[in-house]
Order: C-alpha cells, then sequence, then structure tokens
C-alpha cells in the first residue's frame, strides 16, 4: 500500500473519483473560506490603531474594555448557535444546497450592516451585524460537511470533507494577514478598517455563484457512469435500503427524526458528537484565533505590527500542515489516531508554554510547534460528525455537531481575555489538560471511520472494543464482497448453463 493508495470498502470504478466531485466539494468549501476568515481578522482588526482610535478604546477601563471585546466577539458565535440549528429546519425544506444559498445571503447582510458603521454610529451596527452573520454562518457550518460527506465516495470522503478545512485555513490565511498589510501600506483612517471588514463579501459572493452550478446531494449524483453499471446499482441499493430503513424505524414527516432519540445507541452517538467539539475548544485553538494579540502579548511579543506579523505567520504554519493533513494523513492514517498525536501533542507544547512563562523566559518557538499540532484536533470533529450518523439521524446530528461547536466556541470568545486577566500563564495549562484527557476520550470512545459507508455507521458503533472496530467491520465488508462475488459468478454460470441447454434444445429441434 502506497502513501496516496485509496483503501476501498468495494472495488471502485475509476469514473467515480472524477473532477466533479472534487469541483462540487470545492464549491461548497467556499462557506468554509468565509467562516475562516471571519474567525481569523476580527481579533487583529479589534487591535488595529484605526479601529481603535474610531471607537475610542483609550477611554475604558482595562476591564471594561476586555468586557466590550469580548461582546463583540462573541455575539457572532452566539448566532452561529442558533443558526446551526436552524440549518437543521432549512435543510428538510430546502435541501442542502438551497440552505447554504439562504444562510449565505444572511451572512452577506450582516457584512453590509457592519460596512455602514461609524465612530459616531457607535458599535450597534457591528454587533447587530455580527449576529447576522453569525447566523449565516453558523448554518454554513451546518450544512456543508454533511453535504460534501453525502456526496463523496467512502475512500476520499475524508479527503473531500477536508476540502471544508482546507478553505478554512484558506480564508483564516487571509484573516491572519489582512491587517498586517494594511497597517503597514495606509495611514490609519475609516477606510483603513473598512476593508477587512468588505473582504468578507468575496467569499461570500463565490459561494452564491457556485451553489447554481452544483448538484443536490446525496452521492451518486456526480460519477459519469452508467445507472446499470453494478456500482451504480450497489450504490442504489445501499441508499434504497438506508431509506426503507429510515421510513420503516422513523417514518416521513418533520418531527420524525426526533423520534430515534428514543434509542440509547443514538442518544450516545450524539453525546460523543458533542464531546469533541468540548475538547477541540479546549485545546484553546480559538482562543488564539479570536484574541491573537492578547496572546502574543501574554509571551513578550509587543507592538501592533509584530504581533500582526507573527499572527499571520502562524497562520501560514497552520495551513501548510493542513495541506499535509488533507493530501497524505486523513485517508491514510485516520482521524482516530490524528486527533489522539494532536491533543498529545499540543498538550505537551501548552504545558512547556505555561512552564517557561511562569519563569518569566520567551519562548515563542514553542508556540508554532503547538499551532502545527492544533488543526489535527481542531478539523477532525468536523469530519467525524459529518460521517458518523445514519440516514435517520443525519441532519440532525449534524445540527447539534454544530450547535456544540458554536456554543463552546461563544464560551471562549466570551471569557478568554479575562481569563489572561485573571490566570495568566494558568490559561495554558487549563488548555494543556483538556488535551490530555481528549487523547483518552478519543481511545476509548471514538472509533475509526476512514473508508466506511455512512450507511454502515450504525454497525461501526456497536462492535468493542472501539479500537478494533475499524479492523473487524472492513474484514466483515471483504467478506461480503467475496460472497457477492461468488454469487455473482454462480449466477454467471447458471446464465451459461441455461444458454447451452436452449442452444442444444434448438439444436436437436
Amino acid at each position: 500500500m502506497g502513501l496516496l493508495t485509496l483503501k476501498e470498502d468495494r472495488p471502485t470504478p475509476k469514473e467515480v473519483y472524477n473532477w466533479r466531485v472534487y469541483a462540487c466539494a470545492a464549491v461548497a468549501s467556499f462557506a468554509s473560506c468565509l467562516i475562516g476568515y471571519e474567525s481569523a481578522f476580527f481579533g487583529t482588526t479589534l487591535a488595529l490603531p484605526s479601529f481603535t482610535s474610531e471607537f475610542k478604546f483609550s477611554t475604558y477601563e482595562p476591564n471594561d474594555l476586555a468586557l466590550l471585546k469580548q461582546n463583540i466577539v462573541s455575539v457572532y458565535q452566539a448566532g452561529a448557535f442558533f443558526g446551526s440549528l436552524a440549518a437543521f429546519v432549512s435543510s428538510y425544506y430546502l435541501g442542502r444546497r438551497y440552505s447554504l444559498v439562504l444562510f449565505n445571503a444572511i451572512f452577506a447582510v450582516g457584512c453590509i450592516m457592519q460596512l455602514a458603521c461609524t465612530g459616531d454610529k457607535g458599535l450597534g451596527l457591528i454587533i447587530g451585524g455580527r449576529v447576522l452573520g453569525g447566523f449565516g454562518v453558523g448554518g454554513c457550518s451546518n450544512m456543508t460537511p454533511i453535504y460534501i460527506s453525502e456526496l463523496s465516495p467512502p475512500a476520499v470522503r475524508g479527503r473531500l470533507v477536508g476540502f471544508y478545512e482546507l478553505g478554512w485555513q484558506i480564508g483564516g490565511l487571509v484573516g491572519f494577514w489582512i491587517n498586517y498589510g494594511i497597517n503597514t501600506t495606509m495611514a490609519p483612517s475609516h477606510s483603513q478598517w473598512l476593508i477587512p471588514f468588505g473582504v468578507q463579501l468575496i467569499p461570500s459572493g463565490l459561494l452564491f455563484i457556485g451553489c447554481f452550478f452544483i448538484p443536490e446531494s446525496p452521492a451518486g449524483s456526480c460519477p459519469r457512469i452508467p445507472v446499470d453499471h453494478p456500482y451504480m446499482q450497489e450504490e442504489l441499493a445501499l441508499i434504497d435500503d438506508d431509506l426503507e430503513r429510515y421510513h420503516r424505524e422513523v417514518g416521513a414527516g418533520f418531527w420524525k427524526p426526533f423520534k430515534a432519540l428514543k434509542d440509547r445507541a443514538v442518544q450516545w452517538r450524539f453525546l460523543l458528537g458533542g464531546l469533541l467539539f468540548v475538547f477541540q475548544n479546549g485545546s484553546g485553538i480559538n482562543a488564539i484565533n479570536y484574541y491573537s494579540p492578547t496572546v502574543f502579548r501574554s509571551i513578550g511579543i509587543q507592538g501592533t505590527n509584530t504581533s500582526f506579523l507573527t499572527t499571520g505567520i502562524f497562520g501560514v504554519v497552520k495551513t501548510v500542515l493542513t495541506f499535509v493533513w488533507l493530501l497524505f494523513l486523513i485517508d491514510h492514517a485516520g482521524r482516530r489516531i490524528m486527533l489522539i498525536v494532536g491533543s498529545i501533542g499540543g498538550s505537551l507544547c501548552m504545558w512547556f508554554i505555561g512552564a517557561l512563562q511562569r519563569r518569566h523566559r520567551r519562548h515563542l518557538l514553542l508556540l508554532p510547534l503547538d499551532r502545527l499540532l492544533h488543526p489535527l484536533v481542531e478539523r477532525h470533529p468536523w469530519v467525524v460528525n459529518s460521517e458518523m450518523f445514519n440516514q435517520n439521524t443525519r441532519s440532525l446530528g449534524q445540527a447539534n455537531a454544530a450547535a456544540n461547536n458554536w456554543f463552546w466556541n461563544f464560551i471562549i470568545a466570551r471569557f478568554t481575555e479575562q481569563m489572561f486577566n485573571a490566570w495568566g500563564y494558568g490559561v495554558y495549562f487549563f488548555f494543556a489538560s483538556l488535551m490530555i484527557l481528549s487523547s483518552i476520550f478519543v481511545f476509548f470512545f471514538i472509533p475509526e471511520t476512514k473508508s466506511i459507508p455512512l450507511e454502515r455507521m450504525d454497525r461501526l458503533f456497536a462492535i468493542k472494543p472501539t479500537w478494533r472496530a475499524h479492523g473487524v467491520l472492513m474484514q466483515e465488508l471483504s467478506q461480503e464482497e467475496i460472497r457477492a462475488d461468488s454469487h455473482s459468478q454462480s449466477d454467471k454460470a447458471d446464465v451459461v448453463e441455461e444458454e447451452k441447454q436452449k442452444a442444444a434444445t434448438t439444436t436437436q429441434v
């Protein structure tokens, strides 16, 4: 098995892995570009001299200023929480694709509101615009991973859902660098700080246009192979069986999927999906994203430009690693091992950063390493949650996962500044401890999901112990394929024998 060799659940024609599948994933991932940009640019914008001057940040007491910043940042996450839940409603009535159009439009309205803000009007329009923008982002964060996972062949599902993560990183990279660029090339002015707000509309516009050129999921909508091809027949049979079971066990109607929550096994999977995002936010990555100037100030980096430059460099480190993770690791090493490695490695870095800060030593080089490992924890929960639920609960499960992400995002955004003011280096120890707990949690409770068909996730989560579930199920799938081939050969032999008998009868006649 080479590094780029795909591990398939069954023999798959090369035509299945066509450019259309990748193009659909890329277009849908413009949604994550705007999410990544929004998550990255705002922290440094709050430290931009033209912004702080226009809104008179210097007149606030330190604690009052920390509270103001936290409120401005966290209303976005609050809006995203409700948007992620609303996407469950829209997906039922509109489907995945038009839900993306709807929430993207809401996001754009929020951006326009922010662009209309001035120092004389106060921060009201920015706060209101961030609530609407967050609502739109929350809906997109629900729809995009599930849309991609449903149209993806199992062998490359992690890679294609990884486009969502890659889009997030690319958007974040632009967001990390943009304020450094305008701060070094433009004089402080109202127009200067409006530029990073306006850039939000670029990925939003690309997503809006792209949504009219991509199909509705599920799988089978992108492969260009004949409908009577054995692979397509098997794919359609799996979907039909899953839908039949869905209507038999749950039934049609908006409220019917909630009946599935009576099942303890389903409740457990919902809990696992939520806890993945507890630990993802407990890694500290979003604290760094939203308040990077504060974090860098805590480790001795002074000066606005220096802080912006450092933030940009670490954004590059994260993006490069995401490319490596997307192309080589996610569908080969798998989700589970990456979560464990990222948690343990990130925890060690956080322990060292906190310990060195306690001794008042500079430790800038450890933070890039920490940022290098964070994407392994930060992104895999999205992949796992997009594929771990069956047809009965997939939309509801993804809504639960996205809502959990934005709720814990809100907690981090709302209290990070105060945590640094109160705890100092203790914040790093806090995040380090949570990452150790994360690695233990993943090892004992999260099975590997790579290459497993979405229709077999119930079986995967039923196999114990968890750390052997993937190997057991892949062996079962292999045996099923062998039996299917055997039956197929037997059927062919019967057909040939029948033809011979007909020919012999014809000859006799």
